[in-house]
């Protein structure tokens, strides 16, 4: 038995494994043709696939979860196997350190309504703060990536100078100071957590884990005490990160158990087994518990909170998806700025800012994917650390879609290049104090020349008793792909700018 233990183990730990490698590889942007093919495994995220309403995905989580327990939370979910990197490195310094502790349903429920409510009205920080999947993609983007993205061009650097080009040099530049503050803090909390408590997040705060633990309470295999060969050492609770077993007691809490099976592979006596369940749970059983309680008492607080706000999550989602309606040849002096927009511009396949602002969860796989740095976090409180684009590094390439391709959420739905020439994103605008032409005089149209879709013409216009030529823009042509912008030599504002659509359109 123990050797079947060790090998239950070890698959677990390779399987996480993998899946941990496919994400961080995804988040770190290792290069097209190799994150086209794993966008799956952001896909199988458990609140990007409600959000996206792909119904197969969840109930593929679900029946596993029935099954054979928190599995999702031991192997699928990244931000649970980090956190169990930080534990193992705490048992590394304090062997048998974790102990048991009663569940605590009015901080683990309340938290999840809270967050349920939130993703109803639409109030985004709230929500991407605590979304897991989110959390932690925000944490490889901010602070890996650009550790990453070093290493490449040290690489680039030593392979030049012998004449070999496998790397090219890429962009290093802060996407946005909130969002690296925020990944940081979330990672030195999760860190101290993690090392002192193990999964006290994914038990206490974390709305997928609170989702996930009222399925895994009837799952039918499960870890198990065998009371006949239990010596009460205690040595399974000491090494339980959930803080699920009560060795005196001889129980374990399957709600928060994520069926790791460190606490069979520590104990000496092969008196905890991973099996079927002895007495499984059966439908009549489950709806009797869900309204009297197991012997017939008062309902339980904690199940009723949890199907209300189950019901709220639900309910969120499918109303979030129902109500979706060259530079210019001088050397640049100054850094352009980010112009002010009435409506953000978001991504060819998002349809609207308000279907980006219901299904984004703000985990920046997005930022990750565009090979064009136009994509950053938003420091809108009501958008908050969403993506959204702007044109001083680079412009909206018409060809490419790969923003589209690795959404797991919906927030931008899938379109091939194609599509994407027919969308209209946004429109420009001209501001005339900002013209190069107007202000010194000089020629350009810059804009006007490289216009992919020939929405601006230079137009012969009297200023100031001078003959001017300025640019005119066609918005029925324009589709925002911000060109016009980057491309744009006036400093520190272009003298044109993209504004956005509040609902994209096809022409």
């Amino acid at each position: 038995m123990t050797a079947k233990k060790s090998l239950l183990h070890n698959i677990r730990l390779v399987l996480a494994l993998v899946l941990f490698i496919l994400v961080n590889l995804l988040f770190l942007g290792v290069g097209w043709g190799v994150t086209r093919h794993i966008a799956w495994a952001a896909k199988i995220q458990f609140l990007p696939a409600l959000l996206a309403l792909d119904f197969g995905v969840l109930a593929v989580l679900i029946i596993l979860t029935l099954l054979f327990g928190r599995l999702y939370c031991s192997i699928i979910c990244p931000l649970g196997v980090m956190q169990d990197v930080f534990g193992w490195l705490g048992k590394k310094a304090k062997k048998n350190r974790y102990s048991y502790s009663p569940e605590k349903k009015w901080l683990r429920y309340g938290a999840f309504i809270v967050f349920a409510l939130c993703l109803i009205i639409g109030f985004v920080p709230v929500t991407t703060l605590l979304a897991p999947y989110s959390a932690y993609g925000r944490i490889v983007n901010s602070l890996f990536r650009p550790l990453y993205d070093l290493l490449n061009n040290g690489l680039a650097a030593i392979e030049s100078h012998y004449q070999s080009y496998m790397f090219s040099e890429v962009q290093l530049w802060m996407r946005s100071v909130t969002t690296f503050v925020v990944a940081l803090l979330t990672l030195v909390l999760l860190g101290v957590l993690a090392w002192r408590n193990g999964r006290t997040y994914c038990n206490t705060i974390c709305p997928v884990g609170t989702m996930l633990s009222f399925f895994s309470r009837f799952s039918i295999f499960r870890m198990q005490i065998d009371k006949s060969k239990c010596r009460n050492c205690s040595l399974c609770e000491k090494n339980c990160k959930a803080s699920a077993i009560d060795f005196k007691a001889g129980t374990i809490d399957y709600s928060r158990c994520v069926a790791c099976g460190d606490c069979a592979g520590t104990c000496q006596f092969d008196a905890l087994h991973y099996q079927l369940a002895k007495r499984p749970f059966h439908i009549k059983q489950i709806e009797d518990g869900l309204s009297t309680g197991k012997h017939g008492h008062e309902p339980d607080a904690g199940r009723r909170a949890f199907v209300t706000g189950m019901a709220l999550a639900t309910g969120s989602a499918l109303m979030a998806q129902t109500k979706v309606k060259v530079d210019g040849g001088l050397a640049v002096i100054e850094d352009k700025k980010t112009p002010y927009r009435e409506t953000p511009v978001t991504p060819p396949g998002s349809i609207s800012s308000y279907n980006m602002e219901r299904h984004c969860t703000a985990c920046q796989l997005c930022v990750s994917a565009c090979p064009n740095n136009v994509l950053r976090p938003s420091t809108d409180p009501m958008r908050f650390m969403q993506p959204e684009m702007s044109f001083e590094r680079g412009y909206c390439r018409p060809e490419c879609t790969h923003c589209s391709h690795v959404c797991p959420t919906g927030a931008i739905r899938r379109i091939d290049s194609e599509q994407k020439t027919a969308i209209h994103i946004g429109h420009a605008v001209w501001i005339r104090k900002n013209c190069i032409p107007v202000v010194n005089g000089d020629s350009c149209g810059l804009c006007a020349k490289h216009c992919p879709t020939w929405a601006i013409a230079m137009e012969n216009r009297d200023i100031n008793g001078r003959i001017v030529s300025v640019p005119v823009v066609d918005a029925e042509k324009c589709i925002g792909c911000g060109k016009c912008e980057h491309l744009c030599p006036a400093r520190p504002f272009s003298a044109i700018y993209v504004e956005g659509n509040k609902m994209h359109h096809i022409n």
